[in-house]
């Protein structure tokens, strides 16, 4: 009985040494990973981002570069990403040795509209996705004729003019967007628009009905302006067939 209790004795001191050399190892191996200074944060990758910068995300995630890349909490990064409104998704992973790879997708800026104290960009919904006070180099279209008051991120636009225009431009494809430069409210419910090109055509698009047919048209005429040989001065789609007046 003794030499039966000496070899479970052994075997239980056995388990128990395995035990704590496999946590001694660990601990070592985790404390490489996460103090040896070969993994420090150098570099963030960015994906998905058209609008938003590595400055931009750095700020938002509140990332510092340098720091230990184990000890930076990924969720929460992602989850203040998130929390941006100009950020739909988010998605934030390590990648060894030193970079932080996000990749996001972006809520989609339709127009920019002059407020009280700068410049706004508006999504479909006419929420305020980003703000400033020097007007960027235009990536999209700007809505002219309509001054918007007291609005910061966050905040939704009430003008009904604004939001009817959106409405519209949300029917467009990102390529058409792109080749508008204005968006102006004339009067009351008649629209102007210009392209982006050389030299600015008018496109008088007039009261905001048959959005879809209009939408179309505007595409079609966007894109088959940087081939058409001819100096146009205006289209009109406010007729069931557009009408075309060219320059003299």
């Amino acid at each position: 009985m003794a030499g039966v209790r000496r070899r479970r004795m052994r075997r239980r001191f056995g388990r128990v040494f395995k035990g704590l050399v496999f946590l001694i190892v660990s601990a070592t191996v985790l404390g490489f990973f996460v103090y040896v200074p070969f993994f420090t944060l150098s570099e963030i990758k960015l994906i998905g981002a058209k609008y938003l910068t590595e400055e931009d995300i750095i700020k938002i995630g509140n990332i510092y570069m340098g720091e230990q890349l184990f000890r930076l909490e990924t969720n929460v990064v992602q989850s203040r990403l998130a929390k941006d409104l100009r950020i739909e998704e988010a998605t934030v992973r390590r990648r060894l040795p030193h970079t932080l790879e996000v990749t996001i997708k972006e809520r989609r800026p339709l127009a920019t509209v002059l407020c009280d104290y700068g410049y706004l960009d508006l999504d479909r919904n006419g929420v305020v996705i980003d703000s400033y006070k020097s007007l960027k180099t235009m990536q999209i279209p700007m809505i002219t004729g309509a001054q918007v008051r007291d609005l910061y991120i966050g905040d939704a636009v009430e003008n009904e003019q604004v939001k009817k225009i959106l409405d519209f431009l949300q029917r467009l494809d990102e390529e058409t967007l792109n080749r508008l430069s204005e968006i102006a409210i004339v009067e009351a419910d008649y629209i102007v628009m210009y392209s982006a090109t050389a030299r600015p055509v008018q496109i008088r698009i007039g009261r905001l009905e048959r959005l879809d047919e209009k939408a179309h048209l505007t595409e079609d005429f966007l894109r088959d302006l940087e081939t058409n040989p001819h100096n146009i001065e205006y289209v009109d789609f406010n007729y069931t067939t557009p009408f075309i007046k060219l320059a003299e």
